[in-house]
């Protein structure tokens, strides 16, 4: 296990097929928070982890080794989360009600002991969040998860997506336009 990524790749092409657990292990936790993020769903993070693995291993050969094997797993995490939800036909409207979207929600709840006016409150926001992260397109999703979730710069956010840093800057710009335009009626002035 404490073999570099370099060494556990060179294994793996070498005709050591169990030395990519090694990879598996070290970067799954990553994946899975950039998928999370990005599809907002438990299951289908997993299956984008899942996706993202088994695609970097078919391609292994073609990995530079001058590279981070890291960055570059992450960046196919990312294009695999962006066709998970581009891929999407489930209507916004049937997902607001998904039970697993309302358990999720009193997680969140901060105060320790809500009351049942706060669980419902905090629940309806939490729907209106979501639903506004649903009415973006996959590609502004993805860029206002990896800059403001992930804390990527935009040069990154550009090569994840596929795109130029401009533009990465232009998608994460359009997604909090369109996040403020969509959370403004929840705003509360004091």
């Amino acid at each position: 296990m404490g073999q570099s990524d370099h060494e556990a790749i060179r294994a793996v092409l070498s005709g050591d097929k169990d030395a990519y657990a090694v990879l598996v292990t070290r970067h799954s936790r990553t994946l899975f928070r950039v998928a999370y993020r990005i599809t907002g769903n438990e299951a289908d993070a997993d299956e984008v982890v899942q996706d993202a693995l088994i695609r970097a291993y078919r391609k292994l050969e073609s990995f530079e080794s001058r590279a981070n094997f890291g960055t570059w797993i992450y960046r196919i995490a990312v294009r695999c989360a962006l066709d998970k939800i581009g891929g999407r036909k489930v209507d916004d409207e049937s997902r607001i009600g998904d039970e697993d979207d309302r358990e999720q929600s009193e997680v969140q709840v901060a105060d320790p002991a809500p009351s049942p006016e706060r669980i419902l409150l905090s629940g309806e926001i939490a729907t209106v969040q979501q639903a506004a992260m649903h009415s973006l397109t996959p590609t502004e999703r993805s860029a206002f998860v990896l800059r403001h979730l992930e804390d990527r710069s935009t040069e990154e956010i550009g090569a994840a997506l596929g795109i130029r840093p401009n533009a990465a800057k232009q998608a994460v710009f359009r997604a909090v336009q369109k996040l403020r335009r969509r959370l403004a009626p929840l705003r509360v002035s004091t």
